[in-house]
């Protein structure tokens, strides 16, 4: 089968019950064409929060989400359904770097970690996946994706108190909208309350419209390029550990739901997400990472098909050439941040420890209990420290006891037996 052709399911119009359409079979073309949409709205609301908060391009992002898509549907064969969105992981180290040199500085760590993962993927398709295992058990993970999301709880804070109002709001329509909707709405319920405060701040004239009147309606993105800066990519180390966890979990995941063993497409994965993020990094745009919302609509479906994600990755790219689109999502409110940050950054930080729950991390293990919880409260507090030039912050030496310290503690432990 070539790389763009896939065989017609059944009738391609009806899925028997039980049954799904596999990686390698489509529907027919207006009812794929449908659910590729349904992929694009899917990954919308979080892949555009991400350049919204850190202030990086929106349709920049958008344009290098969709190219990266396309990219990790070749890179993978055709095997692994996925739509490459904004990751989350690298909102802290972006806000960081961004302090001290700027735009092109953060986006020369992302380019690096992209490097990275790029390189542990080559290395997962010659020797396996298991020194990952190894490395990153799920009381490690879900400590590091705990983190990420609790440090930047400063951050929420910040913008929730420059517009209380609005912010409160925001907060508010997101539990609203959270609590009474099923399905598709409830899973880009954070979107749609972003989406109630701003036309609330709009009302109340808190909105900067110059910019949005004056953007065209069709030209290609702004482009930025990244500066290298050592200070700066130190910052970014941890969010390989993260991407490396939900890229591997997205591919079980699929297999899981597709009755297909894609563990030889692993190192692919981890590849090809490498290379979007660092195509990203390069000219402006956000990391990359594969995404759990478009699962959602993939088990709502029960379409596996690769043909939808490559309608997914067209469709972002042709939606990016918009600049007052962009303009639009650039003008967010900051109390419509605050709002959004606080239910966020939130809820990354509970999902490390669903994690924890999901894989039955033994608590009463002192040595589990001990680097989980000296890994928080470095991670939040931002325990900081210099040495010479470089500064390592709270994230970066959650992730290393985390690390570290666990492969050390049950070492020792392990001698004693």
């Amino acid at each position: 089968m070539s790389l763009l052709s896939w065989k017609l399911h059944g009738n391609g119009k009806n899925i028997a019950h039980g049954d799904v359409v596999s990686t390698d079979e489509r529907l027919t073309w207006p009812r794929t064409i449908g659910v590729g949409v349904q992929h694009i709205a899917a990954m919308f609301g979080a892949t555009f929060l991400v350049p919204i908060i850190t202030g990086f391009p929106p349709t920049t992002t958008l344009l290098f989400s969709g190219i990266g898509t396309l990219l990790f549907l070749t890179i993978t064969q055709n095997k692994v359904p996925s739509y490459l969105g904004s990751s989350f992981a690298f909102l802290a180290p972006i806000a960081a770097a961004q302090t001290g040199g700027g735009m092109s500085a953060a986006l020369g760590g992302v380019v690096v970690t992209g490097l990275i993962l790029a390189a542990v993927g080559l290395i997962v398709r010659q020797a396996g996946i298991g020194w990952i295992n190894w490395l990153l058990p799920p009381v490690v993970t879900g400590t590091i994706v705990m983190v990420i999301g609790l440090n930047l709880a400063g951050a929420a804070k910040n913008n929730f108190v420059a517009g209380p109002m609005v912010a409160i709001i925001t907060l508010a329509s997101i539990g609203v909208v959270s609590a009474v909707s099923r399905g598709f709405l409830n899973r880009i319920s954070i979107f749609v309350g972003l989406i109630i405060g701003y036309v609330v701040a709009l009302a109340m004239g808190d909105v900067k419209t110059d910019a949005i009147s004056s953007a065209s309606w069709v030209a290609l993105p702004s482009f930025t390029s990244p500066t290298f800066d050592s200070k700066a990519i130190v910052l970014f180390l941890p969010v390989v550990l993260v991407l490396i966890a939900e890229n591997v979990g997205h591919v079980k995941s699929v297999s899981a739901m597709t009755g297909k063993n894609l563990d030889d497409q692993m190192g692919n994965a981890l590849m090809a997400d490498g290379l979007a993020t660092t195509l990203a990094g390069a000219g402006g745009g956000s990391g990359t990472t594969t995404y759990a919302e478009n699962i959602g609509v993939m088990a709502a479906t029960r379409v596996y098909s690769t043909a939808a994600y490559w309608i997914a990755g067209v469709g972002a790219i042709l939606l990016s050439l918009s600049p007052k689109f962009g303009a639009v999502l650039s003008a967010t409110p900051v109390g419509a941040l605050g709002g959004v940050g606080v239910a966020l950054f939130g809820m990354i930080g509970v999902l490390g420890a669903r994690i924890w729950i999901d894989s039955r991390v033994d608590f009463s293990n002192s040595t589990n209990l001990l680097i989980a919880g000296s890994a928080l409260i470095i991670g939040i507090a931002d325990i900081s420290w210099t040495q010479g030039d470089y500064t390592f912050n709270g994230i970066i030496n959650a992730t290393l006891v985390a690390v570290v310290g666990h492969r050390v503690l049950n070492a020792l432990s392990n001698l004693r037996k």
